[in-house]
């Protein structure tokens, strides 16, 4: 006889748990715990010593961090998990510390959310956006920074480029994804257009790369403002869930409207199934938005290429990207 599993409390209280789980990974890089272990420190006396903390805290820690699978333990040595080893280590070109740690400057909003629900003021068109000032730009995009390069980097190996000549990025942020694209085709130019501020941050990291004459940045907000033609590659990339279907519409059309004939749109975002029961990730982005008082939500696959083929792209299509976060919808101009 087949024994039915027992119903308990167990999963609601481990989510119930999440601002712990997230919170022992915050400390976890604020104590250089992955950089210790990856350098050598592998014993709790020994991290204790390389992280200047007690003994007693680094037990603590180490066992949070290897019941989250954070860290793994064989007797009593721990090493990093292999995408902490790659992802969380200090110095390595693929470190994401900053996004990590940014990704807990909302807590209090979040903690809010109910509330923020509940409330009758209208929705704003551009939502956190609305009151960017230098401040936050940089923030903001000195983190994204540390995880776009990387997911640049992987568009420019996907994406054959080799015949095209301008890529246009809206709302490109740091400008990662151009600067990605051009160092593997130095061949191509690129427009990064995105608000004053960000622009400002896009272009000391543009500077960083010496590329300053091959990637220019266009100020200015492009679900309103007209956008400049002659591209043949355009990107949106990570911003999708910040608007809704109408201002998406209208970005779409202009876009298509600017580019030229034969060129491509990228579309890398935060994305839902059809079914729109998952990832997590892409909606929980788009429950971030009711923080902001944004018009944006989570869109499905479908919905988007739905987008696309209003505006009159074609041969849409579907490709995986980074599994969890973001996909790829590329679609064409006749």
């Amino acid at each position: 006889m087949t024994q039915k599993k027992r119903i308990d409390t167990v999963r609601l209280q481990n989510l119930s748990y999440g601002h712990k789980s997230a919170a022992a990974l915050r400390a976890a890089i604020e104590v250089d715990l992955f950089t210790c272990i990856s350098q050598g420190a592998t014993s709790i006396p020994e991290i204790a010593d390389a992280a200047g903390i007690s003994p007693l805290n680094v037990e603590r820690l180490v066992v949070a961090c290897a019941a989250l699978e954070l860290i793994e333990k064989e007797a009593e040595q721990y090493r990093n998990a292999p995408d902490v080893e790659r992802f969380l280590v200090k110095e390595k070109m693929t470190y994401i510390g900053p996004w990590i740690l940014f990704n807990g400057w909302d807590f209090e909003r979040w903690k809010d959310l109910a509330d923020i629900m509940k409330s009758d003021e209208p929705p704003k068109v551009l939502g956190l956006y609305e009151t960017l000032d230098d401040d936050t730009a940089r923030i903001y995009h000195d983190a994204t920074y540390t995880v776009g390069l990387g997911a640049g980097m992987l568009f420019a190996r996907d994406v054959d480029m080799s015949t095209r000549s301008r890529i246009l990025d809206l709302g490109g942020g740091s400008g990662a994804y151009c600067i990605a694209a051009v160092q593997k085709y130095p061949h191509l130019r690129a427009t990064v257009m995105d608000f004053a501020p960000v622009c400002r941050i896009a272009q000391g990291f543009i500077s960083q790369w010496g590329m300053e004459e091959k990637i220019s940045t266009l100020p200015g907000d492009f679900t309103s403002d007209e956008l400049p033609p002659g591209a043949d590659v355009m990107i949106m990339a990570s911003n999708l869930p910040q608007y809704n279907e109408e201002v998406l519409g209208r970005v779409l059309k202009r876009a298509y409207e600017a580019m030229v004939p034969g060129g491509e749109y990228h579309v890398c975002g935060e994305t839902l199934e059809n079914d729109k029961c998952g990832p997590v990730g892409p909606a929980l982005w788009g429950l971030h938005e009711a923080l902001f008082g944004s018009e944006g939500r989570a869109h499905s696959e479908e919905e988007v290429i739905g987008y696309l083929e209003k505006a009159g792209f074609v041969d849409a299509e579907v490709h995986t990207f980074v599994p969890g976060s973001l996909t790829r919808i590329t679609a064409y101009k006749r």
